[in-house]
This record gives C-alpha cells, sequence and structure tokens, in this order.
C-alpha cells in the first residue's frame, strides 16, 4: 500500500503520481491481471526508492513508461506531462484535449502532407495520422478524389503514428466496391462487448476500383496506420513494403490523473476477423522488406511496372508507357 507523502520542494510527488496511474490502470486497462502486474511493479519500484532523485517530472514520466511497457509490452501505454494546468473533471478535461486537437489536427492539415499525382499516373498520400473523418472527412474526400484516375496507388505512412479507426474505415471503403464487409472488430472492457467496422455502401467522389495499392512502412508505423496496414494485406488489396512496424493495437484514451499529469490507458483490443487476433507486440511484417528510406523508390517502381503491363498492348496509351519506362531508367540511374 503507497502511503502519499508530498514532496513541496519538487512541487510533485511521485508517490502521489503512481498512486492514482495504478488505480486508473486497475480501473480502465484492457487486461485486468497486466494492470494489477504492473502496478505492484511500480509500487516495489518506489517502496526502493528507485523514483527518489527524479526532480524532471519528463523524466520521471519517461521512467514510468518505460517500466509500464517493460511489463506489459504495450506501447500505447504513456504518462505525460504538462506545464499547462488541465481540468481532473472528466467532461471539462475532454472537452479541453478535444479543443487543443481539433487545432494541432487543422494545422496539421489532418496528416494530409502531400497528395500529388507522379510520372506514370501514379497517386502518392503522404500521410501522417488517421483523424477523425467528422472534422477530416473533407480532406479526405479530396485526396482520394485527386488521385481516383491514377493506375496506380502509394500510400505513405513512414511516419504515420495513427489516430482513428473511422479514418481507417473510411478511406479503406474506397478501396473496395459498394458491397459493405466486416472489417474488423473491437473489444471495449468498459462495455465489456465487441464492436464492428464495416466498409460503407457510400463514399463521396469516385471509388478507386481494384487498381494496385501501395503502403509504405517503417518502425514508426504505429497503431491506426498499422491496423490500415494490417487488415489490406490480410484482404490481399495492396502491397506493404517497408520494415515491420511498431506493434501496438490497443485503443485507448487520456485519463487526467493531476492538473499536470494524464496517462493514456489503452481499453480495447483489435480483433480482426480473418486472422482472429492483431498486430500487437508483433508489427505488421511487409510484403516486401526493405529500409524505410528505399520504400518509396521499391513501390514507385513497382507501380511502374503495373501501368506498363497494363497499357503495353494498347497504343493509345503508348505516351503513358514511355513516361513510366522513362521513370524506370531514372530510378535505376539513381
Amino acid at each position: 500500500m503507497i502511503h502519499v507523502q508530498a514532496n513541496t520542494s519538487r512541487g510533485w510527488a511521485p508517490d502521489e503520481i503512481i498512486l492514482l496511474l495504478t488505480k486508473s490502470l486497475n480501473e480502465h486497462y484492457v487486461f485486468p491481471d497486466m494492470a494489477k502486474e504492473m502496478g505492484d511493479y511500480l509500487e516495489r519500484k518506489l517502496t526502493r526508492k528507485d523514483y527518489e532523485d527524479m526532480e524532471s517530472p519528463e523524466a520521471f514520466c519517461e521512467q514510468i513508461t518505460n517500466d509500464l511497457r517493460e511489463k506489459s509490452n504495450d506501447k500505447h501505454l504513456k504518462l505525460r506531462y504538462t506545464e499547462q494546468e488541465r481540468s481532473i473533471d472528466q467532461k471539462t478535461g475532454e472537452k479541453e484535449r478535444r479543443e487543443e486537437y481539433l487545432l494541432q489536427a487543422k494545422i496539421d492539415n489532418y496528416g494530409f502532407h502531400k497528395v500529388e499525382r507522379l510520372p506514370g499516373n501514379i497517386g502518392y498520400i503522404d500521410l501522417r495520422g488517421f483523424h477523425d473523418p467528422e472534422f477530416a472527412g473533407d480532406t479526405a474526400v479530396n485526396a482520394m478524389n485527386l488521385v481516383a484516375n491514377t493506375d496506380a496507388l502509394i500510400f505513405d505512412l513512414r511516419n504515420n503514428g495513427g489516430g482513428s479507426p473511422f479514418m481507417v474505415t473510411f478511406i479503406t471503403s474506397y478501396l473496395f466496391d459498394s458491397e459493405p464487409f466486416h472489417l474488423n472488430s473491437f473489444y471495449s472492457r468498459s462495455k465489456d462487448c465487441l464492436s464492428q467496422s464495416w466498409t460503407l455502401s457510400y463514399v463521396p467522389g469516385k471509388r478507386y476500383g481494384d487498381k494496385p495499392v501501395y503502403i509504405l512502412t517503417s518502425h514508426k508505423t504505429f497503431s491506426a496506420a498499422e491496423e490500415f496496414a494490417y487488415n489490406l494485406t490480410n484482404l490481399k488489396r495492396a502491397t506493404v513494403i517497408g520494415e515491420v512496424t511498431a506493434g501496438g493495437a490497443n485503443p485507448g484514451a487520456v485519463h487526467q490523473l493531476t492538473k499536470h499529469f494524464s496517462v493514456f490507458i489503452p481499453d480495447g483490443r483489435a480483433m480482426n476477423p480473418i486472422t482472429q487476433t492483431n498486430w500487437e507486440g508483433t508489427g505488421v511484417s511487409p510484403d516486401v522488406k526493405t529500409t524505410q528510406n528505399e520504400a518509396y523508390d521499391t513501390a514507385y517502381e513497382l507501380a511502374l511496372h503495373d501501368v506498363i503491363n497494363h497499357y503495353q498492348d494498347r497504343k493509345e496509351y503508348g505516351f503513358l508507357v514511355k513516361e513510366a519506362e522513362n521513370q524506370l531508367i531514372a530510378l535505376k540511374g539513381n
């Protein structure tokens, strides 16, 4: 049992934070047995005074986060410190976080950093986050419409840290016909039930059809970005190129512990209907393994070959075949 003692010189007390953190883990973490194990581990370290000399709250958060992940191997778990005071009231805190999220998401163009048509009629989307379609839907629609007439499409998720599973569903729906199908399931500890995500029967604009799709990954590709790659590779709808992804499949939420400390706790578990499991702890293995720096050229080369093979017997598209061939020569020259 932790006995909370204030540290007035430091302004915050490790034992207080760990007490609140342990309580929150036991209430919300998706695996109750692991929640208790993590809490007991932190308490043992606290009793040994392992956190005694930590004056910086940022260093304390980093150490606690490492300790939580050491026991659980769950990369979603994260203790955070902010200089700005936050409300510990749940509704007020959620409102504050939502307002901050919306501002940051808008400045980030809702994750869409670059959308273009590459020579050879290849679509390219550099997507850095999967934001909620409620706010990012128009941007996603514009991006998908811009690449709708290309002959192959590259999603660059090498710097994508995840986000909303609803955006995963939304973008995925453009890559299939209009007949909805079961895409993924999510178990919620708080509700003790499974919810299902299905592709959409309607999307604004033009669907991409069955044209080739490539997904670029790195060891930084995480969470919802991994779901996008995992779903599509298991559906044999896309070719994943790059590195094994980070391995975080458990969705969750932020819980405010004090005015300055908060923690992200996974309270659910993804369950793919094809594999009956997910990518937690293992990541998504690419179909074509390369370094993250080589992934783009590798995908572009494969996409150019797709264009050449598709149009090589159609004389009216000879100009496009020539353009693709010139790009292949340029790639080999590099």
